[in-house]
């Protein structure tokens, strides 16, 4: 069988052969450029993409919260009217001394304050009682935890309208039950705490079963074998509710305590439709349920003053921070009593073993 040669070349030179080792200087350089590619993308894959996935919030967050706060402040510093919003005169921290001074400032925090307490304190163990009742097996549980979620569906507007009517003085429900107990027709709206009662009815209708809810599910995290130990030790359901169930739930009672705060310093819409009309802007004639909400849209939308609409909105935003900062000195000073008086040593000596 015949084979074949290469060919001599007829300069008289040898074959040229590839060069091995440039072959492998250029495979050497092209896998250390790749695995450095690999390596980039990794830190970036592992570093990168949690911030990617954050980005979105920020960004909006940036747009319609941050940004509106610092542009508030800015407007607070000036005399600034609605009509002429390009027109703006500095004015520094006057608007807040002037704040300081008014009034009808004092008078709509005492005034949410006090709805404040009224809506809140109730509302919050009634939730919690809610909560304990439906923490137990019953028939058809779906549906009472959907019964009760159900005013916090309803629109602020319907609510408001409803309990309006129910409160109204001369034809009210409110006042047809009072009758049967020889209490004459009470005049809701034009009177201080009547009106707040009332405006404070409406927030604790629209937010117990919330509350409620959430006091169940934190309810439903306590592990059962506590309830089983203080069955075993003795403890009544009264008592396995205050050593047991409260303290596993404190801090969704905390939250909730900070959530109904910040909404009753917002509080708007209630005392604002519960006017009807013109009062409603106002609080009532003599302001006697104006909250800092509906100052704020007076000074705004009625007075025309951006200044001094955004002086409050940021007085209100302080006490809100206020309020956390006690909340949490409140926490601290209480976490250090409690390693204080923590579990009491047993002091007793031992009597050692003798031989």
């Amino acid at each position: 069988m015949a084979t074949s040669t290469p060919a001599a070349p007829t300069d008289g030179q040898p074959n040229p052969t590839p060069d091995s080792s440039a072959g492998k200087d250029g495979a050497g350089r092209d896998g250390a450029a790749g695995q450095s590619r690999r390596t980039l993308l990794h830190r970036l894959d592992v570093r990168g993409v949690p911030y990617a996935f954050i980005a979105p919030f920020f960004l909006v967050f940036g747009a319609f919260g941050l940004y509106p706060l610092i542009y508030t402040f800015w407007i607070s510093l000036h005399r600034v009217e609605l009509s002429t919003m390009d027109t703006m005169e500095w004015r520094g921290l006057a608007n807040f001394t002037e704040l300081i001074d008014d009034d009808r400032f004092w008078n709509a925090l005492t005034n949410t304050f006090t709805i404040g307490v009224i809506s809140t304190v109730p509302q919050l163990l009634m939730a919690l009682g809610l909560a304990h009742l439906l923490n137990y097996r019953l028939r058809g549980s779906t549906f009472f935890r959907v019964a009760v979620l159900t005013p916090y569906a309803t629109s602020i507007a319907a609510a408001a309208l409803v309990f309006t009517m129910l409160f109204e003085r001369d034809f009210g429900m409110i006042n047809w039950g009072l009758s049967f107990f020889g209490i004459d027709n009470v005049d809701w709206e034009s009177q201080k705490w009547p009106a707040q009662f009332a405006i404070s009815a409406i927030v604790i209708w629209r937010w117990t079963g919330y509350n409620a809810l959430l006091y169940l599910a934190a309810m439903q995290a306590i592990p059962r074998d506590l309830y089983e130990a203080a069955a075993i030790d003795g403890a009544s359901r009264w008592q396995q509710f205050r050593k047991v169930t409260i303290p596993g739930i404190s801090a969704t009672i905390v939250f909730t305590i900070v959530l109904s705060t910040i909404g009753a310093t917002q509080l708007f819409g209630e005392p604002l439709i519960f006017g009807q009309g013109p009062n409603g802007i106002s609080g009532g004639a003599d302001n006697q349920y104006q909250t800092l909400g509906l100052l704020l849209y007076e000074e705004d939308w009625k007075n025309y003053q951006m200044g001094r609409a955004a002086t409050i909105a940021w007085a209100m935003f302080l006490i809100l921070v206020l309020v956390f900062v006690l909340q949490r000195v409140v926490k601290g000073v209480t976490s250090r009593r409690t390693r204080a008086t923590g579990p009491t040593k047993n002091t007793k000596s031992t009597p050692s073993a003798t031989s």
